[in-house]
C-alpha cells in the first residue's frame, strides 16, 4: 500500500523559518560564549555548572574578607610584637644601669645619678607598654583592659595593677587574635613565678649582711605572703672558727610567727652562707655576718615595673657598697625574670605572625582551586568554541542558500507559466 503526503508550499516555508531562526539562535548564542569567554553566560544555560560556580564564586569572596581581616589582625600584632622588642630594648638598658650602679667604688651620688638614668627609662617603659594599635585598643590588653591596661606606681599594694581580665585570646584557622597577654607579659604571680624581693635592715651600724636572689624550691608551697626574718641570737659555733646564728620567720600576711631556727657552724670570713629554711617554698643564702637586731624583709614583686622602682629606690638610697649590693644583686634577679616572660610573649607574638602567614598561603591554595573549580565549570574551551561558532556558521550559511532555492519551487510558478 503506498502512502501519499500532501506538503503545502506555506509550510514548508514555515518549516524553513523556524529552521533557518533556531540556527540563527545557536550562532547568535555560541558568538556571545566566544565574546564573553564563558560557557554558561546565564544559570538557565546549564543550571548545574551555574550552580557550581556561584558556590565557588561565594567561598573566594569569603576568603578575600577573611584575608582583609587577617591582614588587619597581622598588623595589630606585628604592632605589639614590635613594641615588646621596644619594651626588651629598654629593660637591657635598665639592667646595664643597674650593673654599673653596683661598683664598689662609687660614691652615694653615683648611685643616685644612676637611679635617676633608670628612673628615665622606666617612664619610657610605662609609656611602651601601654600603647594602642590603630583603632585605640591596647596592644598588650589582654583578653580585655582598660585604654590604659597598666597602672601605677600606687600608694596601696600592689604598687602596679593590670587593669584587665588577664588571659591571651584564642585563634582559628583563618584569623589570629589581635591582642597579646600583657599580664603574662609584665605582671608577676608569686605562685606562678616566685619572683620576691629581699631588703636587708641592718640592727648595727656598718652590718654587711647580705642576701642571694630568692628561688623557688617548691612553686606548689609559695603562699605569696610576706616574710620578715629576725636574728635574734648570734654566738660561736661548735667548731672553731664558725658561728651559730638564731631566727625567727614572721609571715607579715598573717602575722604568725614561727619558733627560733638555729643555723649552726657557719663561717662568714671563709666563704660560708647560712641556707635559710622555713619559708614555704622558697629558698635563698645569707653572706656576711649576722647581728641580733638584724632583719631581711622578703616581699613578693607584683610586676616588672615593681622591681624596677625598687631597684631605683634601693640603689638611690644606698649608704656604702654592702648596700648597694644587695640592692643590684635583688634588681638582677628580678629584672632576669621579667625579661624572661618578655621574651616569651615575644616569641609567641612571632609564632602568631607565622600561623598568620601560614593561613594566607592556605588560603591562597584555596582560593586557586576554588577558581579552577569556577572555570570548569563555566568557562569556555576557546578552541571548542571557535570551532563551534564555525560549524554553525557554514551550517546557517547553507540553511539560507538552501532556502534561497527552495522559495522558488511553487506550483502557481509552473501554472502561471
Amino acid at each position: 500500500m503506498t502512502n501519499f503526503y500532501r506538503v503545502s508550499t506555506a509550510n514548508m516555508y514555515d518549516s524553513t523559518l523556524r529552521n533557518l531562526a533556531a540556527r540563527q539562535k545557536s550562532l547568535v548564542d555560541l558568538q556571545e560564549n566566544l565574546t564573553s569567554g564563558k560557557r554558561v553566560v546565564r544559570p538557565s544555560d546549564d543550571p548545574v555548572a551555574a550552580a557550581q560556580a556561584e558556590r565557588a564564586l561565594t567561598r573566594i569572596s569569603r576568603i578575600q574578607t577573611e584575608q582583609r581581616a587577617l591582614e588587619v589582625q597581622r598588623n595589630a600584632i606585628a604592632q605589639a610584637e614590635s613594641t615588646l622588642g621596644d619594651a626588651v630594648g629598654l629593660v637591657q638598658e635598665i639592667r646595664q644601669l643597674v650593673v654599673a650602679a653596683g661598683g664598689g667604688a662609687l660614691k652615694p651620688e653615683d648611685r643616685k645619678t644612676y637611679a635617676n638614668q633608670i628612673q628615665s627609662l622606666r617612664e619610657q617603659l610605662s609609656e611602651v607598654i601601654n600603647r594602642k594599635d590603630t583603632n585605640g585598643i591596647p596592644l598588650l590588653g589582654a583578653l580585655g583592659s582598660a585604654l590604659t591596661p597598666f597602672t601605677g606606681p600606687l600608694s596601696a599594694a600592689p604598687d602596679y595593677i593590670f587593669d584587665g581580665l588577664p588571659g591571651q585570646g584564642s585563634s582559628s584557622g583563618t584569623s589570629i587574635t589581635t591582642t597579646l597577654d600583657g599580664h603574662a607579659a609584665l605582671m608577676f604571680d608569686p605562685r606562678r613565678d616566685g619572683v620576691y624581693e629581699a631588703t636587708v635592715s641592718a640592727g648595727t651600724t656598718g652590718s654587711s649582711l647580705r642576701t642571694s636572689a630568692i628561688s623557688p624550691s617548691d612553686p606548689t608551697q609559695i603562699t605569696g605572703d610576706g616574710y620578715r626574718i629576725d636574728f635574734t641570737a648570734v654566738g660561736p659555733g661548735a667548731t672553731a672558727g664558725t658561728l651559730s646564728a638564731t631566727y625567727t620567720i614572721t609571715n607579715t600576711t598573717t602575722g604568725v610567727t614561727s619558733a627560733p631556727i638555729t643555723a649552726p657552724d657557719f663561717a662568714p670570713d671563709k666563704g660560708g652562707t647560712i641556707a635559710v629554711t622555713g619559708v614555704p617554698g622558697l629558698t635563698f643564702t645569707v653572706n656576711g655576718t649576722p647581728a641580733a637586731g638584724d632583719a631581711i624583709a622578703l616581699k613578693p614583686s607584683s610586676s616588672l615595673m615593681s622591681s624596677i622602682d625598687s631597684a631605683i629606690q634601693n640603689i638611690g638610697g644606698a649608704t656604702d657598697s654592702s648596700a648597694a649590693a644587695q640592692a643590684v644583686s635583688q634588681a638582677l634577679a628580678s629584672i632576669d625574670a621579667g625579661m624572661e616572660k618578655l621574651h616569651n610573649i615575644r616569641g609567641y607574638a612571632g609564632e602568631l605572625l607565622n600561623r598568620a602567614d601560614r593561613i594566607t598561603g592556605d588560603q591562597t591554595n584555596r582560593s586557586i582551586q576554588l577558581e579552577a573549580d569556577r572555570s570548569r565549570a563555566e568557562d569556555l574551551d576557546m578552541m571548542q568554541g571557535i570551532s563551534d561558532f564555525q560549524n554553525a556558521s557554514v551550517g546557517y550559511e547553507a540553511a539560507l542558500k538552501s532556502y534561497a532555492q527552495v522559495q522558488r519551487l511553487s506550483l502557481f510558478n509552473y501554472i502561471n507559466g
